[in-house]
This record gives structure tokens, sequence and C-alpha cells, in this order.
């Protein structure tokens, strides 16, 4: 080979080199590299559907699992979690879906009570069980799901009871929210609930919960838990024979085949969703709900809230505001990958989120029959959009990271639809009156990061999809995740 014949092959391999180091750079941001997922090693032969999760006062984890047992996992937070960390600490419960600790007691929502539990001898089983309270019915459905939250500011445990077969009503209660007083009353609180996928609580401590697309459900929901109110489904409505000396008398019957606001417009008790999932899009059976109240140390979305799909098995983020005195809001992706079918979902004061799965009954993407896995920031900060506001002519996105001004600026990086659902009796529904709203201007504003969309065309009622595709950071790079769904219930006056 000739010297020129050497230098040409040796300019080659610096271009070929090069080219591969430009594509190497050039490829776009993944989730993992911002949010870090670890297995919890369960042990071998154990298979733990979790529902509920309780980071304990002495460091430990409590899983509860749909078949009746309560796990403590020592040293949780540690990188590896070795299944000798997993110790049995109760079983022969009903598939308790709800965790708290207080006063050296585990409280547990099971399907038929709320429980208290503790271990006095300290062998780390519990030896000394007592009913709180079991002031609603069971029938022995399949169905028949008790979830419960976290103590409120006044001590109480809010409880949401499914519909026997997720359809009817046959046992006191169901298809109702009820409350556990620190005395140990049932307070019917909030009627309306169909199926039931999990609870929380925002950063100001009101109590929401997420409901599943069937009867009255064009889709799945985010629903806020206000007490005299309804929240849809009329499924439970003969018990307010037994609950009127609290609520009073039973709402009027909403009218099928209509839409949910038009309803809630002439029926006075009636809460309409606070954010719609688009089904399919954001998956099909959100559940666990829970918010960022770690100052921070999950990252740059402190105070919002965080909900799972246990079809899909992610985890989406919602950003709530009020409009009208109603809450109202906008969901994200934000995390997949997950092991199982999610439904227990916790972020605890570190910054970490524990998330539970299992899929049996229903399907899920991770492919685990049962899992108990740990999000947390990897500390490198996301280009997202952090916070999706309605403002009286558009939207004010706020993003995490300075905009590009030409690109933001630019009404053609956005694009939108709107739609909603048939709000019926029967199962479901497809997306229906969609719009195409015209995106008039994006405004940059002087802080580099909120960006003002003018837009012709809102609608009350509607899912509000964005896709901010052309939108890039002052580095040159596209966002995360492009897509913001924003269900705009009330326009801002």
């Amino acid at each position: 080979m000739n010297r020129f014949s050497i230098a040409t092959t040796l300019f080659s391999g610096l271009l070929i080199g090069l080219c591969v180091t430009a594509t190497a750079v050039a490829q776009p941001p993944t989730e993992d590299e911002y949010y870090k997922l670890t297995d919890l090693q369960i042990p071998e032969g154990e298979l733990l559907e979790v529902g509920a999760v309780q980071l304990m006062s002495d460091g430990r984890l409590a899983a509860a699992t749909r078949r009746g047992e309560i796990w403590m996992i020592d040293d949780p937070l540690a990188d590896e979690v070795p299944a000798k960390n997993f110790h049995r600490y109760a079983h022969g419960l009903h598939e308790p879906l709800g965790l708290t600790e207080k006063n050296g007691w585990l409280y547990v929502t099971q399907r038929p009570d709320v429980s208290r539990l503790r271990d006095t001898d300290g062998d780390g089983r519990a030896d000394e069980f007592e009913v709180v309270a079991d002031g609603w019915g069971i029938t022995g459905d399949y169905h028949e799901y008790a979830f419960g939250s976290k103590f409120d500011a006044n001590g109480d445990i809010w409880v949401t009871l499914c519909l026997t077969g997720s359809f009817s009503s046959k046992a006191l209660y169901r298809g109702w929210c009820v409350r556990v007083t620190p005395d140990g009353k049932t307070v019917p609180t909030t009627s309306g609930i169909r199926s039931p996928g999990g609870m929380g609580s925002n950063i100001a401590g009101d109590i929401f919960y997420t409901d599943n697309q069937g009867p009255w459900n064009g889709t799945c929901h985010l629903k806020q838990l206000i007490p005299g109110k309804f929240v849809g489904h009329p499924g439970g409505f003969e018990w307010y024979e037994q609950a009127e000396e609290v609520l009073g008398k039973r709402p009027q019957e909403p009218e099928s085949n209509t839409r949910s606001l038009d309803q809630a417009r002439k029926i006075p008790e009636f809460e309409v969703p606070v954010v719609m999932f688009p089904y399919n899009k954001m998956g099909k059976s959100a559940s666990g709900v829970t918010c960022d109240t770690s100052g921070g140390k999950f990252g740059p979305f402190a105070g919002q809230m965080f909900v799972s799909d246990q079809s899909a098995s992610t985890v989406m983020r919602v950003y709530l505001e009020k409009v009208q005195g109603h809450y109202q809001g906008v969901c994200f992706p934000f995390r997949k990958g997950f092991g199982s079918g999610n439904v227990a979902t916790e972020i605890t004061p570190d910054g970490s989120m524990f998330v539970g799965g299992t899929n049996r009954g229903w399907g899920s993407a991770g492919r685990d029959p049962g899992s108990l896995q740990r999000l947390n920031w990897t500390g490198k900060l996301p280009f997202e959009i952090l916070e999706m506001r309605a403002a009286k002519d558009g939207f004010d996105l706020v993003f995490t990271e300075a905009v590009d001004p030409e690109t933001a600026g630019n009404v053609d990086s956005y694009k939108m639809e709107t739609y909603t659902y048939i709000y019926q009796s029967s199962y479901g529904s497809p997306e229906v009156d969609h719009t195409t709203p015209t995106i008039l201007s994006a405004t940059v504003a002087d802080d580099g990061k909120t960006v003002h969309l003018k837009i012709d065309g809102l609608q009350e009622g509607h899912v509000h999809e964005l896709h901010s595709d052309g939108v890039k950071n002052t580095a040159g790079n596209s966002l995360l995740h492009s897509e913001a769904y924003y269900t705009l219930n009330y326009l801002v006056q």
C-alpha cells in the first residue's frame, strides 16, 4: 500500500470515527438517564403482588400484597435490596390495598374493614390485630376492592369502595367513598365511584382517587373526593337512605348519552373529573396516586402528583391548578418500563418512588406476575414541560430549562386538538366532538422558560392534546416528552 492509500485509509477511518461519535451524541435522551429503576429482589418462590406500601418510622418498608400478606423490607433505600431483607410480617388478610402508620400501629385497609396491627414482642411479626371500622358491606364478589388513603389532617382514613362486579351496588356503600375517623366511625362521604385504582393527596392535603373506564366513565380519570359530592356513577344511589343524615337527599339521576360537564351544570352535587387520561394514549387502567413532597429530592417536579397505570406499566405526571374554584389540570408521560402492572405508588421523604405491581386479572406491559421497584432521580435535569396553565386566551407553558426563542416562539413547533368522551351508562366511550384550535402566537417570556400560547377555539369540557415536537432548549435538545393532555373543564375568567 502506497503513502496515498495509507493516508486515504487513515482519513476515511477518522471520518467514520467522527460520524460514529456524532451519531452517538445525537441520540435522543432516554427516561432512565434521569430516573433509575431498582428492583427489590423478592425472595425465591414468593409471589408479591404489591398493592400498597408504607415507609415505616424505623426505616423499614411495609408492603401489602393482594394475597393477604404484609412484608417488611430492611434497608429499602440501599443501592441493592437483596431477598434476605424481606421478612413476612403478617398474613391472612383480605386483599389489603391501603397502608399507613401511626403511634406504633400499622393501619391496613382491606376489603371488609380498616384494621390495625403491631408487633408487641419484637420478633418481627405482628401479633396484635384490631378492627378499627367495618361500616360497609361485602358480598365476596371479585371486584369489591377497598382502597385506603394515608391519614389526612384530621386523622381520618378515606376508603374508596368498588362497585359489586364494578357495575352495580349489592352491599352497603359499594360505589362510595367513606371516611374512618380516629374514634372508629364510618362516615359516608362521596357517592358516584365505579372502580377505583388508587388514592392519594395533593400538596394541599386534598384527597383524590383514580377511577377506571366503564359505565359512566368514558375513559380513566383522576377525581377529587369532596364530602357531599357525586363523582359520576349513580349505581350506589340507593344508599343515600342510610347516608341522608350526613349528606341529605340523593342527587338527581344523571342523563345518559350526554357530556359530564353539561350534567354538572344541572346537578349541583356533580363534581366532574379533574383529569381525563386519554384511553390508550396514557394507558387503560389508572391506579396508584402519590405526590412529591420531598422538596426537590425527586427532581424538578416538587409538589406535583404522579399516577400509575396498571395496564401500561407506566407512571404519569400530573400538574393541577384551580380554576373557578375547581381543580383541573394536565397529565404528561413520565416513566415506562416497570416490571409488572403498577398499583402501589408512593414517593417517600427521601425522594424515592416505590412502585408495586400485579398483572393478575388484567394483562400488563410488564410481564412479571408481581414486582416491587424503586425509582430515583439521577440528578440530571430533564428538558420537560414543567407546568401547563390555563389562561384567558390560551395556555402558559413553563419549561424546566430555558428554551430556544426561535423554536419555542414559532407556532409551527406546536400542534393541538381537542376532544371529550360520552357520559353514558354503557361501557366506555370513543373520543368525540373533535376540534382543531388555532394557535395564533407563541410568545417567549423574559424569564426564558415560559411560553404563552394564544389560542382561538378553547373548548370547555375537552381534553386539549398538545404536541410540542419542534421546541428546543438553548442547547438544541428536544423535549424528553413533547405530549401534554390538559382537561379544560372551566375557562379562566
